[in-house]
């Protein structure tokens, strides 16, 4: 070789990549891989951040599923979370802080929030990787279950009081700024015999906290401001279908309810979605029914019993639905919402749960979602937590 086409080939290996072509390179890279990408240079950094901002390799929200043992201690030794963007399945180890407290069962509410309660403690995470735990005093009123939410500031707790409370409808409200428990108003009476987190679906905006009683469709909601219930609303009239089990989170600021359907004169059920909005919350409109190969895979026939309504989980966030059987789990489905309200489109995806295999018999899984970044990630570096693909 030439001193000319050595001196050629040497620019060649220098010239850096950049434009189009290094924005289709990083919309191919799973995000747990643009961490490092990212600290290559100044320039570097700033191509993956635009690169992420563009709509058709935006961040999508993680599904997390938490392993906690079902044997004191009760530590949360990892997780394992499905990247939608990435289409990677990914093994999260757990910090230090989630396994402090471990004679206290791991709970979700609202998708995005983890909590435990005891006797003793109240703890409670809103981190995207949970790595951030607030420590609080118990709320007053002994609890079992009960109905947790995080608005704003506040942290609520309502219902699931044990018998010998004067009030099993109780709610408390912490203030995370002074660190105080307030008493607010009971929870309606509607939910005298359901105010347990298993036979409620909760949902949070930035104001207020809603309470759907999964069986009888009744709607409520609470203004931690005003400390006030306000409602009821009827979710369960829609159009005559017999809608028999249902629950509610907010996808991109819109209230959606998931509703199973058993049709009466066939031996099979369905499940549809549909947005709510109205100022009472009294309109819905029809977004997407889940297709009936996916329902049929999902759940059996005969776990559309009423004893086993809790087993179908929804976790909503972002612009993503995702559904899935905590008795099946060998399979999740998930589907993105685009398009506007009045003309929406949807894609219905099936995922393979890599992680059943890896989750001991004597664990629980706990189902979480968030909006996870490569700042995410880099903290979670910086304190030691591995994030990596799922082995």
């Amino acid at each position: 070789m030439s001193e000319e086409e050595k001196r050629v080939e040497e620019e060649m290996q220098e010239a850096p990549i950049f434009g189009d072509l290094l924005d289709s390179i990083i919309s191919h890279v799973p995000l747990i891989d643009l961490l490092p990408a990212s600290q290559v240079s100044h320039s570097w950094k700033r191509a993956v951040s635009l690169s992420l901002r563009r709509p058709n390799n935006k961040l999508k929200p993680w599904l997390i599923l938490h392993a906690q043992s079902t044997r004191e201690p009760l530590s949360v030794n990892s997780a394992y979370a499905y990247d939608p963007r990435s289409k990677l399945w990914v093994h999260i180890e757990h910090q230090p802080s989630i396994k402090s407290n471990s004679f206290s069962a791991l709970r979700s509410s609202h998708s995005t929030l983890l909590y435990m309660l005891s006797p003793s403690n109240f703890s409670f995470s809103l981190d995207p990787l949970h790595l951030s735990w607030h420590q609080a005093d118990p709320p007053t009123v002994w609890r079992v279950d009960p109905i947790v939410a995080v608005v704003g500031y506040y942290a609520i707790v309502a219902g699931g009081a044990y018998e010998f409370e004067d009030d099993r409808l109780a709610v408390e409200m912490y203030d995370t700024r002074s660190r105080t428990w307030e008493t607010c108003e009971s929870m309606p009476e509607t939910f005298m015999y359901s105010a347990s987190s298993i036979w409620v679906s909760v949902a949070v905006d930035s104001s207020r906290m809603y309470v759907l009683e999964k069986i009888k469709g009744i709607m409520y909601w609470f203004d931690p401001c005003t400390k006030i219930w306000h409602g009821p609303c009827n979710l369960r009239q829609n159009d005559g279908e017999s809608v028999y089990c249902c629950c509610i989170g907010f996808a991109s600021g819109r209230l959606i309810l998931v509703g199973i359907i058993e049709e009466e004169n066939e031996n099979s059920k369905r499940l549809k979605l549909w947005e709510v909005y109205g100022d009472s919350w009294e309109k819905q409109r029809e977004i997407t029914e889940m297709p009936k190969e996916m329902v049929e895979k999902m759940i059996a026939d005969d776990d559309f019993s009423s004893a086993s309504n809790s087993s179908v989980g929804v976790t909503i966030m972002g612009d993503l639905v995702f559904v899935y059987n905590n008795s099946k789990p060998e399979e999740l489905f998930f589907f993105e919402i685009n398009g506007t309200p009045d003309a929406v489109t949807v894609n219905w995806v099936s995922v393979e749960n890599a992680a059943v295999d890896k989750i001991g018999l004597i664990e629980r899984v706990v189902v979480s979602c968030s909006d996870v970044g490569i700042p995410d990630l880099r903290r979670a570096a910086s304190m030691s937590v591995k994030v990596d693909r799922l082995q």
